[in-house]
């Protein structure tokens, strides 16, 4: 299968690496880490799939051993900066706020956002988070970035219209060709990324299904331009 810039993303460009496999006794977080950075010594950048965007944590944290100065571009409706949620500091509402309390990435650039709490946005000034809320954004805004770059993308950064298969559906996000067009443009060097909160319960007709499989193709593409 070919993507949009002429790439043919097939076995010689992309590989599967097994699924993390681990027991409710068992540290989940340990064992991602674990599983990246074994990708990352074999010379691989890699594209997890979720899962939650909790496993986005421990995949920043093999990256950052890597790669120095990290920068991370998370597209979501949700900024995740939560200190605390239900609870729990490493619940899917958190990672991002542990990434940068952590040191494990130099710069953090939010768009698609349109659930910016009162206790986000003081998150975001103290830890120096750009984040482009939805209602902000404008076509053919340029973004840059100096260094090697993570995608974090949750599903849900698509309006409901796009993306039906989540858990959390917020109406008024990208559309599928925004998000395309932002992986697509902007500067930067990719080395790794994820696409997290798919929820295939909740789809209808697959059309989620596609819209990630759509995703990771130009995700897996965008990849190959820095080794050109």
């Amino acid at each position: 299968m070919f993507s949009e810039n002429g790439t043919l993303v097939d076995d010689s460009l992309i590989w599967d690496a097994g699924d993390v496999h681990f027991s409710v006794e068992e540290d989940a977080f340990s064992l991602i880490q674990k599983k990246v950075e074994g990708i990352l010594k074999h010379g691989s950048k890699p594209i997890c799939l979720g899962g939650d965007h909790s496993i986005t944590f421990p995949i920043v944290k093999a990256l950052s051993k890597r790669y120095k100065n990290l920068n991370i571009l998370h597209i979501d409706a949700h900024p995740d900066l939560y200190d605390v949620f239900e609870g729990d500091r490493f619940s899917h509402a958190c990672p991002f706020a542990r990434i940068m309390e952590g040191g494990l990435a130099k710069r953090l650039v939010q768009i698609g956002i349109r659930t910016l709490t009162q206790h986000q946005r003081e998150q975001a000034a103290r830890y120096g988070v750009e984040a482009i809320e939805m209602k902000d954004w404008h076509e053919g805004r340029k973004m840059s970035f100096s260094g090697p770059v993570y995608i974090s993308f949750d599903v849900d950064a698509l309006d409901p219209a796009f993306a039906p298969g989540v858990s959390h559906r917020e109406p008024g996000g990208f559309s599928t060709r925004q998000v395309i067009s932002v992986i697509q443009s902007f500067k930067g060097s990719v080395v790794g990324a994820d696409i997290v909160e798919f929820n295939p319960r909740r789809d209808v007709r697959g059309m989620t299904d596609m819209v990630c499989a759509k995703i990771l193709k130009e995700m897996a593409a965008r990849m190959t331009r820095n080794r050109r």
